[in-house]
């Protein structure tokens, strides 16, 4: 049998590395995922995932510092606050975007906030409390304002991202897995066959967009969030070795990438006509271009090129060198080196988004 000892803070962690300290008082149990009950501002599940265990370890050691210095759970109760549920969006989104995501996920952010604070202004829920928040009324405001069934994922996937870890620290459980919603049909990412051709013509095009396509594919970079900030002191002396530190990376890891000879060969073009390394590859200005500078020359070369087809992007380079990775290594786990993925999972999801048979992480 398990005993129960009280005032012992323990830390515990779900499978969505969401973390919280609980303990027993009284043959009562208690659960804080922030320091807020104690005046200090310790939100680990509002950091990115590499960074939740450290501050979830200084959250439980707070809570232990403070019970040997006397405070009691019975002293929060005393001082409940009435929070209002149009509140907590804004709190969480303000520090969301002092975060390191990516622009494009700060945006939507900002949107899902923007339509949340309408919907409860035009139905009268200005004043309502985040314990009278029900599932029932997230489920409605998801399928009435998104127009189709991706984008009703998109808005739940969202507004549970502004809302769910900050209402369970104030003690308000939400099970989102209540929502059911329809299923969106997967998408069949279609690799791009004569390479050389392609990469030939884009060549003729532009030499941004040529460079841009060639890494892609070559060393599986991402073109808008890791290519596209490229400067020449990211690459070593002699241009063999790309580093790109984890801040820069949507896994937050480290990438350490070989320069193909064909790459290498145009940048050290490209570096011979400026002053200094730190210049941007593409802009060859200390400054880069905007994030959605590729975006753009990338539509516009689609609409008048007769080599590819409508499911081929800019990610299709990517996909492409994915597929001859796998095909030649065999290897799920050299594939998610490679791509820079943050687990196994992620790369055979990938793979099972585009021409390769079906498999498992345990082949």
């Amino acid at each position: 049998m398990k005993i129960k000892i009280e005032l012992q803070p323990t830390l515990s962690k779900t499978k969505a590395e969401y973390y919280s300290v609980y303990f027993w008082y009284q043959s009562k149990r208690y659960r804080f995922s922030s320091g807020r009950v104690l005046g200090k501002d310790i939100n680990p599940n509002h950091l990115e995932l590499s960074k939740r265990h450290s501050e979830a370890v200084v959250l439980c050691s707070a809570f232990t510092m403070a019970i040997r210095e006397g405070w009691r759970p019975e002293t929060v109760e005393k001082k409940k606050e009435t929070v209002f549920l149009i509140d907590v969006a804004k709190e969480v989104l303000s520090k969301k975007l002092s975060l390191e995501y990516s622009q494009s996920y700060k945006k939507d952010l900002v949107r899902t906030e923007k339509v949340w604070t309408e919907y409860l202004k035009s139905n009268g829920l200005s004043k309502l409390k985040v314990n009278e928040l029900t599932v029932e009324l997230l489920s409605e405001f998801v399928r009435t304002k998104a127009s189709s069934a991706r984008s009703m994922h998109n808005v739940k996937r969202n507004i549970s991202a502004l809302l769910k870890d900050e209402l369970e620290s104030k003690g308000v459980v939400l099970n989102m897995r209540r929502i059911k919603l329809p299923k969106t049909g997967q998408e069949l990412h279609r690799p791009i066959d004569d390479m050389s051709t392609v990469l030939g013509d884009i060549k003729l095009y532009n030499d941004n967009l040529h460079l841009c396509c060639l890494m892609t594919y070559s060393m599986l970079l991402r073109p808008h969030r890791e290519i596209c900030c490229l400067s020449f002191s990211d690459f070593n002396t002699d241009f063999t070795i790309l580093g790109l530190d984890g801040r820069r990376v949507k896994s937050k890891r480290n990438r350490i990438v070989p320069v193909p000879a064909v790459v290498r060969e145009e940048i050290v073009s490209r570096f011979k006509t400026v002053e200094n390394r730190n210049v941007n590859l593409f802009s060859m200005r200390r400054y880069e271009h905007n994030p959605s500078y590729f975006k753009g020359i990338w539509s516009k070369y689609k609409r008048q090129s007769e080599l590819l087809s409508d499911k081929q992007t800019l990610y299709s380079f990517r996909h492409t060198g994915a597929i001859k990775v796998f095909e030649k290594t065999g290897s799920l786990l050299k594939l998610q080196q490679v791509m820079g993925h943050s687990d196994m999972k992620v790369s055979l999801t990938y793979l099972r988004g585009l021409e390769v048979k079906q498999l498992d992480v345990e082949d």
